[in-house]
Parts: C-alpha cells; sequence; structure tokens
C-alpha cells in the first residue's frame, strides 16, 4: 500500500457569502445553512484550474521535502480541467518542469479515493515487478507519487438555479506518497444512475445526428442525501467488519463535504462526538474531490494527524461513485 508524506491545499481569493447569492437568486442566508451547513465558498475569478492545482502540489512537495525530480507520477483527479487534452495532471507537469507518466481520474466527488487507489495500485504493480526481477534493471526508482484532486465547479454550475448554485465551490488538494503502510484499506464503488450529471456544451460535428444543449451540473438533491447517509453507514461496516475496528477505534472520520447534514446523520447513527468529524463545508462548500485532500491539508496545520492518528474516509459523487478508505497515520 502506500503512506502519505505531505499535504497541501490552494483555494481562490474570491469569497462569496450566501448573502451575495441572496441578491442573485431566491435564497437566504438562514435557509441555506439550515439546509447545507455552509456559509461561504471560493469562486475563481483570475485563477485557472492549473493554478489552484499547481500551487496545492507545491505546498504538498515542500511539507513532505520532495523535489519535483524524486516523483514518478502524477494523477489528478478533476470533473474537467482547463482543457480537454492534456490532462490536468500534464499541465502541472509542465508547470513543475518534469517528465513522468501523468493521467487524470474521473470519479466526480469520490475522485482523490478513487486516485489513491489508483496510486496505491501503480505502487503494488512496480513492487510485483521488482520482486520477478533484478530491481536495478527493471522498474522506476522515483517512487514518490504526487496526487492532486483539483475542481472549478463555479464555470459548471447555473448561477440562476437556487437549488445548486449555493453548493459547489472552488479548490485543490494534493498529497504526496511513496510505498509504506499507512494505507490499511481502500475500496471504491459504482452504483450506475443520473441522479447527478454535468453536459457538455454543443457539438460542432456536421455528422452528429442530435443537439447537445449547453449543460450545467443536475443534480436530485433528495434521492443523493438519501443515498449518502446509506452508503456511507454501509462503506463503514464494511470497513469496520473487514479489519476488525468498531467506531470507537477511529480517530477522525474525514468525510465527503457536502452537506453538513450528511455528516451528522452519519456521526448520530454512531453515537460519536462532533470533534471527531472534522468540517469545512461552512467555508468552502462542495468543492467535489477536492473537499477530503483540502481537509486533510487543514488537519495536518492545526496537527491532527500526528502518528498513530487513524482516520475513515469516504466520499461519494456522480456515478453514483462511492469510496473509503482506512489509513493510519505514519
Amino acid at each position: 500500500m502506500l503512506t502519505i508524506l505531505g499535504y497541501g491545499a490552494a483555494l481562490p481569493a474570491r469569497i462569496v457569502t450566501n448573502d451575495e447569492l441572496a441578491t442573485m437568486v431566491d435564497t437566504s442566508d438562514e435557509w441555506i445553512v439550515s439546509k447545507t451547513g455552509i456559509k461561504t465558498r471560493r469562486v475563481c475569478v483570475d485563477e485557472t484550474l492549473t493554478d489552484l492545482a499547481y500551487s496545492a502540489a507545491c505546498e504538498a512537495l515542500q511539507r513532505s521535502s520532495t523535489d519535483p525530480g524524486d516523483l514518478g507520477l502524477i494523477v489528478c483527479s478533476t470533473i474537467c480541467g482547463d482543457f480537454t487534452s492534456p490532462s490536468l495532471a500534464c499541465c502541472v507537469a509542465e508547470r513543475l518542469g518534469v517528465s513522468v507518466p501523468a493521467f487524470d481520474v474521473n470519479a466526480a466527488c469520490a475522485g482523490f479515493l478513487y486516485a489513491i487507489n489508483a496510486a496505491a495500485a501503480q505502487i503494488a504493480l512496480q513492487t510485483k515487478i521488482k520482486s520477478n526481477f533484478d530491481g536495478s534493471a527493471h522498474g522506476d526508482s522515483k517512487k514518490r507519487i504526487l496526487i492532486i484532486s483539483a475542481e472549478m465547479l463555479s464555470k459548471h454550475t447555473d448561477w440562476t438555479d437556487r437549488n445548486t448554485c449555493v453548493l459547489f465551490g472552488d479548490g485543490a488538494g494534493a498529497v504526496v506518497a511513496e510505498p509504506g503502510g499507512g494505507l490499511r484499506y481502500i475500496k471504491t464503488y459504482c452504483f450506475p444512475n443520473r441522479e447527478v450529471l454535468y453536459k457538455a456544451d454543443a457539438t460542432s460535428s456536421p455528422f452528429a445526428s442530435y443537439d447537445i444543449p449547453r449543460g450545467y451540473l443536475r443534480m436530485d438533491g433528495q434521492r443523493v442525501f438519501k443515498f449518502a447517509v446509506s452508503k456511507v453507514g454501509e462503506m463503514l461496516d464494511g470497513m469496520m467488519n473487514s479489519m476488525s475496528l468498531t467506531p470507537n477505534d477511529i480517530d477522525y472520520f474525514v468525510l465527503h463535504q457536502a452537506n453538513k447534514r450528511i455528516i451528522d446523520s452519519a456521526r448520530l447513527r454512531l453515537n460519536l462526538p462532533e470533534d471527531k468529524f472534522p468540517t469545512n463545508i461552512e467555508r468552502y462548500g462542495n468543492m467535489s474531490s477536492a473537499c477530503v485532500p483540502i481537509l486533510l491539508s487543514e488537519m495536518w496545520e492545526k496537527g491532527m494527524l500526528k502518528k498513530g492518528v487513524r482516520l475513515f474516509m469516504s466520499a461519494f459523487g456522480a456515478g453514483l461513485t462511492a469510496a473509503c478508505c482506512y489509513y493510519v497515520c505514519d
């Protein structure tokens, strides 16, 4: 498996309050806070998504004492980079001045844990290769992996739709990982449906037999809420049964910051204290796959991720995708 060596985060400078949104759509600060727990969110004005991803990456590299030349792989999770192609991972590699394998993962809000899973699989593959052959002649000696989650949901949001525009924000989080024993359990899921979707802009192909209208994020909030509440519990039960753990064995539950009521439902179900469920949704809103790594970075800054601290992480998103892991800080 893998161990995380350093954490980083980057956020746009522009803060949008609930009161500001109330001047744009029929809503209020009281309604948004009561339904979601969100008070403010960050929105890109001058920043590109590559800017955010690169800044978060640099912070993670610095905190892990990693030179870009020590990287053997870059994995980015995003629903849409600055370009359809090249990938966001390739854009970050260019900024860092490195030539290593780089690719994007699109698993919506579960993307960070999908990317962690991809990194762990790459480490396992390299370990197997080196166990079968002479390590000096086969495999890449650069073992560190840069994992970035970066999202600019503001450009996919219909700012006239009060049901969705109050939910989302922009941001990027990153970690640097290497082979190690921190990651003890990880599982990814997909429960196919279209309760959350984003359609691309209209096609320009003269051969297409249909038109694709301008697309925005759409979501059946009630159905997603019910899915999230049930699946977080199911994923936790599955992990605990597999690892012979109880909820009290977990120090912190690092959950996707989609809605404060979902997090509270998980906490009340487990009858655990609120301080075991750190949040930043009140300040940043739902940043899709960037939620979990940004929250991890903030926890590291506060000294919460000391050696031996046990984390349960989970996320869910369009697909519907879901993922969870059990991680013990080294």
